[in-house]
């Protein structure tokens, strides 16, 4: 039986996220109802939180709830919604923590979710939960059973209301009837009470493949200059900020390149004429970049979120088939053979020279390896074990 989903995760298509991914492949076989972000946090008095209320309140009130199209806070260029997705921009409260606004929160969000379902007529469906602050809704929307998919630990994520998302989260695992996890640490995290061990598995990150291995045209902005370092993807406080800094004023002779929202203090950045930044472009236009510079890189700087994470690029990184040169981390072990790990600025940039010696024929000999390696690890692939827990 082809089970309905209610999805409460991120703003869809406001970036690809794993469960966007994952959902796009499920809404295959399944009818989906995603509800945009409750929030993580309460709004600050910033020009970045002002401009996101804005987004909000357009959104709520301005995009059609059960629409096949994309909501107005997609960005530019953003694929078309499948037609079984219908996105719904509740109104809500973010992330309220009085016992009386949480109510009132679930309250208001019951009832805008349950006109949704009546309209779809939408059946006993089963939650798929990926913002912990949506466990308020559990058991008023007459699911059949719930998953908790966490892709990242809300412990370290920059920009939480930590506490209260904790307290929400410690809630979920309890009530949830499967919980996925996206890395080996958070898979420990969760399964060191045997209860909730035996109903925690990983789901590893996929990756698009025939987007990323399919030849596509430089983007113009890769073929001006010397050697590109790129990276794509939030430009945010897991970022070495002072290494990017040090690397590229050794290396005056590249470009390093990065395309993405600024989320973090890149001040550092206007002291180096060579590292360019770059508004955040479709998904879908990725391989333009990623296939064309000369070195795909990622410079983390060592901390708790990265220590947790599984990065979506990572794979696609691989498939993309460029040298590829990172610090460490633990989702790199197994595809450690192809990616040079390093962790000084000297050695970061030995690791970017030697890039520009490797033979083309090893090189072409690395870049099938590396596809290899990412192969059968696509969304497809991934949907087909959620499929699993749907159809039980």
């Amino acid at each position: 039986m082809k089970r309905d989903l209610i999805v409460f995760g991120e703003d869809w298509q406001r970036h690809p996220s794993s469960s966007q991914h994952v959902i796009t492949e499920l809404a295959k076989n399944h009818r989906i109802l995603w509800i945009n972000s409750i929030g993580l946090r309460r709004p600050r008095l910033s020009l970045r939180d002002a401009k996101r209320v804005i987004e909000k309140v357009v959104s709520m009130f301005f995009s059609t709830s059960t629409s096949s199209s994309s909501n107005n806070s997609a960005p530019k260029a953003s694929v078309e919604t499948p037609t079984n997705i219908h996105v719904l921009s509740p109104i809500a409260l973010p992330a309220p923590r009085s016992r009386f606004f949480r109510w009132f929160n679930r309250s208001l969000l019951k009832a805008q979710v349950s006109k949704q379902i009546k309209h779809l007529k939408l059946n006993n469906p089963d939650l798929w939960i990926a913002l912990p602050t949506a466990v308020d809704m559990l058991g008023h929307l007459n699911e059949r059973q719930v998953i908790y998919y966490c892709g990242d630990d809300f412990n370290a994520l920059a920009g939480v209301d930590h506490k209260h998302v904790t307290e929400c989260e410690t809630q979920l695992v309890e009530k949830a009837d499967h919980v996925l996890v996206a890395s080996d640490m958070l898979l420990r995290k969760f399964s060191k009470k045997p209860r909730l061990a035996i109903k925690t598995r990983i789901l590893p990150h996929g990756v698009d493949y025939n987007l990323f291995v399919r030849p596509s045209s430089p983007a113009p902005s890769i073929l001006e200059g010397g050697p590109v370092a790129g990276f794509y993807g939030s430009i945010a406080a897991w970022l070495d900020i002072p290494l990017i800094v040090s690397v590229a004023k050794a290396l005056p002779e590249w470009r390093f390149v990065f395309i993405g929202q600024v989320q973090t203090d890149i001040s550092a950045f206007k002291q180096v004429s060579n590292i360019e930044v770059y508004p955040a472009v479709a998904h879908s236009e990725l391989p333009s970049y990623v296939q064309h510079w000369q070195v795909s890189w990622l410079p983390f700087k060592a901390c708790k979120q990265i220590t947790a994470c599984d990065p979506l690029k990572l794979r696609e990184y691989l498939a993309a088939g460029r040298p590829i040169v990172s610090t460490p981390f633990p989702a790199l072990k197994p595809y450690a053979g192809m990616v040079t790990q390093v962790e000084e600025p000297f050695q970061m940039v030995e690791a970017l020279q030697d890039s520009l010696q490797i033979p083309l024929a090893l090189q072409q000999r690395r870049t099938s390896f590396q596809r290899m390696s990412v192969r059968s690890e696509s969304w497809g692939e991934r949907a087909k074990q959620v499929h699993q827990l749907l159809s039980c």
